[in-house]
């Protein structure tokens, strides 16, 4: 297969499932710990994905209820390690889930848990570059693509053809945030107030030079793209540190990423900070008792 011509540092903000992209820190490690990453996003955020995926699989599971066009051909586009695919496949038990990546690691890790949930006859995983063209998965009810879409060097072109390939009423939903997640106090104990702001702050400066469509307008890039746009939901993330025993081991792989991208962009306390918080010391993320993870990330829905 090919891969984008360009590449761009995966940081923090950048926790998503790629579908055309290279990695700058072309290393094994590092795509592990980015696969380990999406499985915590999966457990911690397992609210959010629960209401992201009930949003993007209503149609479809009000049509088979009818007796209408069963089963689907449903594809999740840069599935990562399978949340959105294993969802999918449990919200429509007569579907076929396609889960296409550009990760053959993380595509391994999506057929052993279709495997061990008694769905690895009806999930299958499909390794392409989508900057190269449209796959031949044939008609397809529902694209699912989270977080993924921004990597695109030409999402509307990709998007219009994913159209063509999409039966007449079919669907796609597209999850996206603007920002990324918070989980840091103002004042942490350590260096001067106001750390995980400077840091984000930063972090924009970063994906407007790499990224430039992260934070795109998506209802208007599917409108250009021939769908039409039937809903935009805001799906509030609101989580104390205590709600979930796994919230440390998840901000610190979110910090971790972020420090290999964005390190040299910070000045020497706030490195120390950094620092600090990847370190094991009470102060850390793995120690902490007061995080709070705050966002908003965006399901748009549209239709042929």
């Amino acid at each position: 297969m090919s891969r984008m011509p360009h590449s761009h540092h995966h940081d923090a903000s950048d926790l998503h499932e790629g579908v055309g992209h290279t990695h700058d820190h072309d290393s094994a490690e590092l795509e592990s710990d980015g696969a380990d990453l999406l499985d915590l996003d999966a457990q911690v955020l397992h609210g959010y994905w629960d209401s992201a995926l009930d949003l993007a699989t209503a149609a479809l599971s009000e049509r088979a209820a009818r007796g209408e066009r069963s089963p689907a051909r449903v594809v999740d586009l840069g599935a990562g390690t399978g949340t959105g695919a294993l969802g999918l496949a449990r919200r429509l038990p007569d579907a076929e889930v396609v889960a296409v990546d550009v990760s053959e690691l993380s595509l391994a890790r999506i057929h052993a848990k279709a495997e061990a949930a008694g769905t690895g006859d009806r999930v299958r995983t499909l390794v392409v570059d989508l900057d190269a063209g449209w796959p031949d998965l044939g008609p397809v009810d529902l694209t699912w693509a989270s977080m993924s879409l921004h990597h695109l060097a030409d999402p509307t072109r990709s998007l219009s053809e994913l159209r063509r390939v999409t039966r007449t009423g079919g669907l796609v939903a597209v999850a996206e945030f603007d920002e990324p997640l918070r989980f840091l106090p103002d004042d942490l104990g350590v260096g001067r107030p106001g750390f995980e702001t400077r840091a984000l702050d930063a972090l924009s400066v970063v994906h407007a030079e790499a990224v430039p469509t992260l934070g795109a307008p998506w209802a208007s890039i599917l409108g250009d793209a021939g769908w039409t746009v039937t809903g935009q939901h805001d799906l509030v993330i609101d989580e104390s540190s205590p709600e979930h025993p796994l919230a440390g081991p998840y901000a610190r792989g979110w910090f971790d990423r972020l420090s290999h991208g964005l390190a040299d962009r910070l000045d020497a306390e706030d490195r120390l900070t950094l620092t600090t918080l990847l370190g094991d010391g009470p102060l850390s993320l793995l120690h902490r008792t007061d995080l709070h993870l705050r966002g908003v990330r965006t399901v748009t829905v549209a239709h042929t």
